[in-house]
C-alpha cells in the first residue's frame, strides 16, 4: 500500500511524531549530569587515577575541572573502592560500579542508573578520568550540541595543526560536515586515517561525550558494529545504528595522561600554575 502524505501546512511527516513532546530528541536537555568514569587497571600507568598531581589525586583534579564547568552535578563512577575513598575524602560524590565493564560508556550507564533511578537527569556528560588539565569550557562545549533537535550524542574536536598528527593512527580523526566559521558540525565518520581527502582541515577527535539519557541507554544495548571492530573506535557503533552525533569545535586538545611521561607533563603544568 502506498503511504498517503498530508501536505497541508504544518502537517507532520508520515511516520514522524505529531509533537516534540512525543520525541525527546526534539527537546533540548535541561538537567544534565556529569559523570567521570575511573578504574585502577591501567597497563601503561598503574593506579593512574590516584597519581598525585598538584597535591591531589588525578581523579580529584578531573572532578574539580568538571565542577568548574558548572553545567550540573558531578559524580565519579568508580571501578575500585580506593578511587571512591579518594573522591569522598576530597568532598566529591562517588558511585561504585562493577569493576569489569568493557568500556567507560558501560560504567557511566551503570552509575547513572544507580545515582538517578527516577530519570530526573535527561542528559549525561561523560568526562574521561585522565584529563586533569581539561578546561571547563571544553566540558561546556561537549554539552552544547545537544541543544540541536535530533542530536543523540555530542562530542568535541580540535583542528589538527601538526602534520605528524595528520598521519598518526593514534590520533582519531572526525569527518565533519561543518562550514567556515561554524563551531558545531555533524559527525559523518571517525577514522585513524587522515580523512577526508582533498584540501581542507582535519579534526582531532577528543573523547568526551554527552548523551541524551535515552540515547545512552540505546547505545550501551547495541552489539558491537562491523566498522567499530575494524577501526577499534566505539563511536562508530552509534553511527552504524543510525544515531546522530554532532561535534563542537574547541581550540586545543587537552592533555590525556596515559604514560609516565604524560604524568610528568601534567605535573609540570600544575607546578607552573600554583593554586590552579
Amino acid at each position: 500500500m502506498t503511504a498517503q502524505i498530508d501536505d497541508r501546512p504544518g502537517a507532520p511527516e508520515t511516520g514522524a511524531p505529531a509533537s516534540s513532546s512525543a520525541n525527546p530528541a526534539a527537546n533540548p536537555p535541561a538537567n544534565p549530569l556529569v559523570i567521570v568514569p575511573a578504574r585502577l587497571a591501567s597497563t601503561r600507568l598503574p593506579n593512574k587515577p590516584l597519581a598525585e598531581i598538584g597535591g591531589l589525586p588525578m581523579i580529584v583534579q578531573v572532578l574539580r575541572r568538571a565542577e568548574e564547568a558548572a553545567i550540573g552535578p558531578v559524580i565519579v563512577a568508580c571501578g575500585d573502592a580506593a578511587i571512591a575513598e579518594a573522591v569522598e575524602s576530597a568532598g566529591g560524590r562517588a558511585v561504585m560500579t562493577r569493576p569489569d565493564h568493557p568500556s567507560g560508556s558501560d560504567r557511566v550507564f551503570e552509575a547513572v542508573e544507580r545515582f538517578d533511578p527516577e530519570g530526573k537527569h535527561d542528559a549525561i556528560v561523560n568526562v574521561q578520568g585522565d584529563l586533569p588539565t581539561i578546561p571547563p569550557a571544553a566540558v561546556q562545549a561537549v554539552f552544547a550540541p545537544l541543544a540541536r533537535p535530533g542530536v543523540d550524542i555530542a562530542t568535541i574536536v580540535a583542528e589538527i595543526q601538526d602534520e605528524e598528527e595528520r598521519r598518526d593512527p593514534a590520533v582519531v580523526k572526525a569527518v565533519l560536515s561543518i562550514g567556515p566559521g561554524e563551531r558545531i558540525g555533524r559527525a559523518l565518520y571517525f577514522s585513524r586515517l587522515p580523512v577526508p581527502g582533498g584540501e581542507g582541515p582535519l579534526y582531532h577527535h577528543i573523547g568526551l561525550y554527552a548523551y541524551r539519557r535515552e540515547a545512552l541507554a540505546r547505545f550501551v544495548a547495541l552489539p558491537p558494529g562491523v566498522l567499530e571492530q575494524r577501526e577499534k573506535l566505539e563511536q562508530l557503533r552509534a553511527l552504524e545504528a543510525g544515531m546522530r552525533i554532532e561535534a563542537g569545535l574547541v581550540d586545543t586538545v587537552p592533555l590525556g595522561v596515559d604514560t609516565p611521561a604524560d604524568l610528568a607533563r601534567a605535573r609540570a603544568i600544575f607546578d607552573a600554575s600554583p593554586g590552579r
